[in-house]
């Protein structure tokens, strides 16, 4: 039996409820969050969520982080903190990115969806 509207609701806005900051990782996370990106003014950052709707919740405000020199990013992850805590999980970027100089990363509002089916 699958979940229904309310039961996938209530999976994605448990997931956002908990996963409360974002980090970026320069190649994949694995299960513990490794190859996190790490120096200059890079830390994760807070993720704002809006309600689950059809098993689907967005980003409600833009994420943006700051990127180190010579860094390339290909992974997100999913934290229950600003450092340490629980990691969740991760996904791929669309495309990796990489950094000669420092600059900013920003995943605009909407952008970041998780959805569970």
């Amino acid at each position: 039996m699958g979940l229904s509207t309310a039961g996938l609701n209530l999976q994605v806005g448990g997931l956002t409820a908990a996963a409360s900051h974002v980090s970026l990782h320069t190649s994949s996370p694995g299960s513990d969050g490794s190859n996190e990106v790490s120096g200059g003014s890079y830390a994760r950052q807070s993720a704002s969520w809006a309600s689950a709707s059809a098993g689907s919740a967005a980003t409600n405000a833009n994420v943006v982080f700051d990127v180190p020199t010579s860094t390339t990013i290909t992974h997100l992850g999913y934290w229950s903190a600003s450092s340490g805590g629980t990691f969740y999980g991760w996904r791929a970027l669309n495309a990796s990115q990489a950094f000669s100089s420092a600059g900013t990363y920003t995943i605009a509002s909407g952008n970041l969806t998780e959805t569970v089916t």
